[in-house]
This record gives structure tokens, sequence and C-alpha cells, in this order.
């Protein structure tokens, strides 16, 4: 009969939906695919990414999210719709209400576009969070106490940095360098070093099976097919875990600076209380092999991976759902 309040983690690479009471019920890309002689959606989420790199000339595979924000408004409110009209959240006379999560860097520009795209895919009312605001109510972190918590979130298009005390952000930094940067690396350090030119599906496959960060951790090899740049035809070769991490360093070195400045600019009280709590990492970028040593070397102060590092900020939207009306009065005030 009423409409439920549902949470929206707009990732640039996924997009998870909580709805209030049932927990995350959609996890699915951020991938929409376009007929461009007629304009028409042809498919959404994982029917979309099978798509990619595979279609005729006429049919596109759009990613309209980019580095966290909205590239393409109307592909992303097509998206929207068609997520939430699958889930079936809407009332018989009412709307529900829509949390949505975004990076910490937005311009004020980029939020209007936000409340408006997911406004027209059927909210009523729709409210903004920080990411890594939420990303650590969703890791189990009790940040509306007196007490410094640091989070470094690694999504698809953006890494969040921030410091948190008393329910809000202290200080934070937001890169555009995560997940799809690191595929995008692996992508170009075969081309250059093997004139092999493989796609972004592979690029991501070598980075979740054998890929590092660490240099010396990881010693896996992998079989990869690709087009040769010379002869045109295609070609097999081996990788190893040690190119990769070649090929992520100096992406990752980004993602070291800006949780070295945030730290840098965070006050010695809450200091203090990060280092004896620790850094809590989230995100599909936590699930990188040897982010969490790299990062306890370089800044340190204890590295720990979150439980649900993928899920963190739409478990977080689902706990924050439960307080939709302290957010509604804080907005008012």
């Amino acid at each position: 009969m009423f409409a439920k309040d549902i949470g929206i983690d707009l990732g640039t690479a996924n997009v998870v939906i909580n709805i209030k009471g049932k927990g995350i019920v959609l996890n699915e890309p951020a991938v929409v695919a376009i007929d461009t002689n007629t304009n028409k959606v042809l498919a959404v989420g994982e029917a979309a990414r099978k798509m990619v790199g595979r279609t005729p000339g006429n049919i596109v595979a759009i990613r309209p999210l980019k580095d966290g924000v909205i590239a393409d408004f109307e592909v992303t409110e097509q998206m929207l719709k068609h997520f939430i009209n699958k889930l079936n959240v809407k009332g018989f006379l009412s709307k529900p209400r829509i949390l949505v999560c975004c990076p910490t860097n937005i311009t004020s520009v980029e939020q209007k576009a936000i409340r408006e795209t997911a406004a027209k895919s059927g909210g009523k009312k729709v409210y903004l969070e920080e990411e890594p605001k939420v990303a650590a109510i969703g890791a189990g972190m009790d940040i509306f106490q007196p007490s410094g918590n640091m989070v470094v979130d690694i999504g698809g298009g953006t890494t969040d940095v921030a410091v948190l005390s008393m329910g809000d952000i202290v200080t934070s930094q937001s890169v555009k360098i995560a997940g799809d940067q690191f595929d995008t690396d692996i992508l170009n350090f075969i081309k250059k070093k093997y004139n092999l030119l493989i796609g972004e599906r592979t690029a991501e496959s070598i980075k979740i099976k054998i890929g590092t960060v660490f240099p010396n951790s990881r010693d896996e090899s992998m079989e990869i097919r690709g087009r040769d740049l010379v002869s045109g035809l295609p070609r097999t070769i081996t990788v190893h875990s040690a190119e990769i991490e070649e090929a992520l360093r100096e992406s990752v070195e980004i993602i070291v600076q800006a949780a070295k400045n945030v730290l840098e600019k965070t006050p010695p009280e809450l200091s203090a209380d990060i280092i004896d709590r620790g850094v809590i990492l989230t995100g599909g970028g936590a699930l990188l092999h040897g982010i969490d040593t790299l990062l306890a070397e370089q800044l340190k102060v204890p590295v720990v991976v979150a439980e649900n590092p993928m899920d963190c900020v739409a478990i977080g939207t689902g706990i924050m759902l439960e307080n939709v009306d302290k957010i509604e009065k804080r907005n008012l005030i």
C-alpha cells in the first residue's frame, strides 16, 4: 500500500539498492545498452554488461556514470527507472523516499543533477549522503562518538578518503583513481609491453585473478588472449603478478598520497584514535591483493579490510534509512 524507502549506492561500476526492512535487493552493473538508430534502451545492468565490447556498430553499451558522477543524465534516469520499477517499491498512491550516496568532492551542480535524476526516476523526496560516511556506517564503525575513524573507500570511479567524528566528516579527499583506472592501467601496460590489444573485461579479470599492488607478495600467472597490434591477428600471452604490480604502481601511489594528505590535516587527538583503531578499507578496490599491506606500511597505522567491502555503502544506506526521519529533521534545520 505505502511506498518503501530505498537507499541507492549509485556507483560508477555498480548500482546497489537497499530497501528499508529488506536489505540489499539489487546489485547490478551500471551499464545500459542502447540502439543508436532508434535511441531505444535494449538492456540494463548485467545483460548490458555482457554486451560491452561485443556489439554491432548500431548498439552501444554506455556507462552513464563517470568518476562517481552522472555523465549522461537521460541514460542514468532510464537506468534508475528500470531498476526501481523492477523492484516494485512504489505504493498505491505514494512514491518512495530515496537516499543516494555520492562522492565527497562533487559540486553543487552535480548534486542537483543527482537529486533531479533520482526524483524523475520515481522518488518523492531525495536525500544525498557522502559515500565514505555511509561506507563507514556500513562497515560497522560507530561514527557518532567523539572519536576518530578513518575510512578509505575505493570504488569504480573514485577513491574517497575521510576521517569521521561525531557523525560527520572532519577531513576528506577524493581522487578520480579507482577500479576503472586500474583496468585502464593494465590494458595500456599490456598494449605497450606486448603490442597486444585486450578488452576492458579481460583487464578486469587479470586484476582480480593475479593482480597485486604489494611487491613480491603474489606469484601467479595467467594466459590472456587479444589482438596483435602488428599482425592484426589473435595472439595468446602469459602475464605475471609482478607485471601487474608494475602496471598499477603509479595509480596506487596517488591513493596512498591522498590518505597521507588526509592524515596530515587531521587534528592530533583524532590521529591518536586512528593509531588505536586503524583504517578501514571499503569498496570493491579493497579486495585488490596487497592494498591493505601497502597502506599499512606507508601510513604506519593498522589497516583492515571491511567484512563486506563491496556492499558497505549499500548496508550503510540501510542503516541510515532506519533513521531517515532524523535526516529529514537535519535537512530542515
